[in-house]
């Protein structure tokens, strides 16, 4: 059942990525300077990813009456910001890797890097004003609305997630980690495309606040399993450079639970791995540190965690799209539950 399940959302993603391949090429822009800015906005939108996030704006969309084509403006505005921040993040956390090949930074430098993730947030902005011939002006700025409060979430979780490297903080919960996930994960990636698209499709008359405790959920399942792969994920179907996460010293929940359970002279270990930069951490500390995540079992402690977060995804989206007709939109929304659990390691 579980093959089934992820058999048809990533046969549904595929379908959506080809649709959306087209929809994002008419907004990149074919202009000079195409050397030092353009190419280099274009290069990771070029790059094939999952689609999960404008995916579910369409799916919302129609699953709540809506069409496609009232959706894709709002679905390509989040795709090309959801490439703005993997730009920046990956200048931020000092990454190598992104789908499967080098990072932007490091095939063209931090500037010119950094510059084309910020034109990225430019031409992303493109597609919200084709709403207004698409959706009209009401609905259009209700939807600009929506972008706001995503843009706003989305920074500020990942302003608290750099503040935790910063400055080494070391008491943190799994109440501290979903927190920082409802933000800086949650938000762009499944609460708001979830939001957005339901908005549009019901004309403003879905409940908002049952598609965010839904998203939320959903989302926090596919932060969880993403930290899994990134410890024990294969480098071909990952797309991002394996172990990435201690290199970095991110607090990922395994991290946070490992914090929580080791001894004093661990605990001093860990400090001193956490407190260092990223060039100062070696493979061998690296590979101690996840050691140290499976004798201790902050893995199989995650892997649980993430269950439960599943389990309340089940229930508020029973609660959040109660009363809608089956349909192949609704089924790929609910699927991908289990979807975020099963995701090949």
């Amino acid at each position: 059942m579980a093959g089934s399940a992820t058999s048809f959302v990533e046969d549904t993603l595929r379908l959506h990525r080809d649709q959306m391949a087209s929809v994002l090429a008419r907004y990149l822009p074919d202009r000079e300077p195409r050397r030092w800015l353009y190419d280099l906005v274009a290069t990771y939108p070029s790059r094939i990813g999952k689609g999960i996030r404008s995916g579910l704006c369409v799916a919302a969309c129609r699953a709540f009456g809506g069409s496609t084509q009232e959706a894709m403006p709002s679905a390509a505005a989040i795709e090309l910001l959801h490439n703005a921040f993997m730009v920046h993040d990956d200048v931020e956390d000092g990454s190598l890797s992104r789908r499967g090949l080098p990072t932007l930074h490091l095939q063209h430098g931090v500037a010119l890097a950094v510059n084309a993730g910020d034109g990225l947030a430019v031409v992303g902005l493109t597609p919200l004003r084709e709403n207004v011939k698409v959706i009209g002006s009401v609905m259009s700025e209700r939807v600009l609305d929506e972008f706001q409060m995503l843009l706003h979430r989305t920074i500020e979780g990942q302003a608290i997630e750099l503040g935790w490297r910063s400055e080494n903080v070391m008491h943190l919960t799994p109440d501290d980690y979903l927190n920082m996930v409802l933000l800086k994960t949650c938000s762009y990636s499944t609460i708001f495309p979830l939001r957005i698209g339901a908005l549009i499709g019901s004309w403003g008359s879905a409940d908002l606040g049952a598609l965010t405790r839904f998203g939320f959920h959903l989302g926090a399942a596919f932060q969880i399993r993403d930290d899994l792969l990134n410890l024990e994920g294969r480098t071909e179907k990952y797309g991002k450079e394996i172990l990435g996460d201690l290199y970095e010293g991110k607090r990922s929940l395994m991290i946070i639970h490992l914090l929580s359970v080791v001894d004093d002279r661990e605990r001093q270990w860990l400090n001193a791995f956490l407190s260092a930069s990223r060039a100062e951490r070696s493979d061998g500390q690296v590979r101690k540190t996840l050691e140290m995540m499976r004798e201790h079992g902050s893995i199989e402690f995650a892997r649980a965690f993430s269950q439960g977060v599943s389990a309340a995804a089940r229930e508020a989206f029973n609660l959040a799209f109660e009363g809608l007709p089956a349909s192949d939109d609704l089924r790929f929304i609910e699927e991908l539950i289990p979807y975020m659990l099963d995701r090949d390691l």
